[in-house]
């Protein structure tokens, strides 16, 4: 059975650190593009990051230079290293798997596999 499960989650102050992780199992996502989105309460999901299989990133401009999405492959898992957090940024933070990196960066694109999401909360 395909899964994707996140951890890392948690609440931390403005202007603190995270790093959420994402364990893939039941298939190798080697050839997979892999990202991360998140909802906040009442906003709809959005692109946060993603990185394809040959290893180049793709951000949102609204954590541009904050986040850095990175990648084992051999143990097919994928992480987001987030800096300089603000209240905005809180939201569910869900991981996602697709063959094509513009699934991820397009309004209109759909992704293939979906975690269940981990939490993050930013306090002022």
């Amino acid at each position: 059975q395909v899964q994707l499960v996140e951890s890392g989650g948690g609440l931390v102050q403005a202007g603190g650190s995270l790093r959420l992780s994402c364990a893939a199992s039941g298939r190798t996502f080697r050839a997979y593009a892999m990202g991360w989105f998140r909802q906040a309460p009442g906003k709809e999901r959005e692109f946060v990051a993603v990185i394809g299989w040959s290893g180049d990133t793709h951000y949102s401009e609204s954590v541009k230079g904050r986040f850095t999405v990175s990648r084992d492959k051999d143990k097919n898992i994928v992480s987001l290293q987030m800096d300089a957090l603000n209240p905005e940024d809180t939201a569910v933070y869900y991981c996602a798997a697709d063959r094509y990196v513009v699934s991820m960066t397009s309004p209109r694109g759909t992704v293939e596999v979906w975690g269940q999401g981990t939490l993050v909360i930013v306090s002022p």
